[in-house]
């Protein structure tokens, strides 16, 4: 059986709240016109930390060893056990929305735009959150991305999905592209969040790539992606327009336990937190 806790917060709000292994919840508090709370609540209820200082907060992602990120409008909150810090942007302005963790690395990629007077701006930069160091790196990209255009490598390298069609590598230390696989022709983002657009999302080795435009999901190996173009492995026709992308392996999670008569579902690692990344739309 699956168990649920409800929490009751002030007002109702567009945020996240992200539960930990020892009963504990990072969550956010706002109201439906402004939001910039970050806290953490234990086992009973009781608020162990907070900040304040994170307005617009949206969206979240876990990176190596459970430390929590959220993004803010001037940076990025970084939750880490019962420590809140706030990163500041090197900018006044700069919305880290939509991240992509890896539990193979320390380092969170997310969207960056630097535009508050923007109705729909198309970003050329994401940022990498070290959240050992505290430190957010900013890469200038070829092509603009959306928001379903972030995902994780196996390896935990940082991917991005253009708008040109290119599926990029980076490097989650250095910042630098690896790697580019044209995969779609190029496209644009629509003013509407909710209508069907590219997304990335990645299964162990392999990238999947919808293309709503052709009706087509490629798929990318993640391990040839040096090899350009040929890292698509292959493409599937498809009779309807696709839209939010999900992938179902049928893999048994490691340390499953074999069902018998006292087998229960207790114990469970539910460790796709980072892999929201609560699809962090902008509206």
């Amino acid at each position: 059986a699956i168990s649920t806790d409800d929490l009751t917060l002030p007002d109702a709000h567009h945020g996240v709240a992200v539960p930990r292994e020892d009963g504990s919840v990072v969550l956010t508090e706002g109201t439906e016109d402004s939001r910039s709370t970050v806290l953490i609540q234990d086992a009973d209820g009781e608020e162990i930390a907070r900040t304040d200082d994170c307005p617009g907060v949206h969206g979240e992602a876990v990176a190596a060893d459970g430390v929590i990120t959220l993004g803010c409008e001037n940076g990025i909150v970084i939750v880490d056990g019962d420590s809140i810090e706030h990163i500041a942007a090197d900018v006044d302005y700069a919305r880290i929305g939509n991240q992509a963790g890896s539990d193979a690395s320390p380092v969170v990629l997310g969207d960056y735009k630097t535009d508050p007077d923007a109705e729909q701006e198309n970003p050329t930069q994401v940022s990498l959150t070290d959240t050992a160091s505290g430190e957010i790196q900013v890469v200038d990209l070829p092509a603009s991305y959306a928001f379903r255009s972030l995902a994780r490598g196996p390896e935990g390298e940082a991917l991005v999905l253009g708008d040109d069609g290119t599926l990029r590598v980076i490097d989650p230390e250095s910042g630098d592209i690896t790697a580019e696989v044209p995969v779609t022709e190029a496209w644009d983002e629509p003013a509407d969040w909710q209508q069907p657009m590219p997304s990335l999302t990645v299964s162990d080795d392999l990238a999947f790539v919808s293309d709503p435009e052709a009706q087509r999901i490629s798929i990318v190996d993640l391990t040839k992606a040096e090899d350009g173009a040929e890292a698509v492995v292959t493409s599937y026709e498809l009779p309807q327009v696709p839209n939010e992308v999900a992938v179902a392996s049928g893999a048994v999670a490691e340390g499953a336990a074999e069902h018998g008569e006292d087998d229960g579902h207790e114990g469970h690692d539910h460790g796709d937190e980072d892999a929201d990344e609560h699809e962090g739309h902008d509206h």
